[in-house]
């Protein structure tokens, strides 16, 4: 899996390392067997509009983000044995808990780095 930096239209900060999942085993697997996520490292999922929580220990926040890069629903602090889904979500952000928040994150906020590294207009 590559890695980036992400960006929000809403904050300065970048976000990341973010491993690009792309494949459909990468995709599959998610976060299971990994480490916890530290900082504002991230997992971004391509083609991806919910995801479970079976078999994790820990929280999760769980950005969800349409085909424009617009964040369309944050799912903050999703327990483990949980699912969480968004019908206009193309991919999903995945932080460690509280790090949507901190990283001033909101419904309507754009991201870019993981196609492109010029910001949307």
């Amino acid at each position: 899996m590559r890695a980036v930096h992400l960006f929000a239209t809403s904050t300065a900060q970048p976000i990341g390392p973010v491993r690009i999942a792309e494949s459909g085993w990468d995709r599959t697997r998610g976060l299971l067997g990994r480490p916890e996520l530290q900082g504002s490292e991230g997992l971004f999922i391509t083609r991806c509009s919910s995801v479970h929580t079976v078999g994790m220990r820990h929280d999760i926040d769980v950005v969800f983000v349409d085909r424009t890069g617009r964040i369309v629903r944050i799912a903050e602090r999703l327990a483990p044995m949980r699912m969480a889904m968004c019908r206009k979500a193309a991919s999903v952000l995945e932080l460690a808990a509280g790090q949507a928040r901190a990283l001033g994150l909101f419904v309507g906020t754009s991201l870019y780095g993981w196609k492109t590294e010029k910001e949307p207009a």
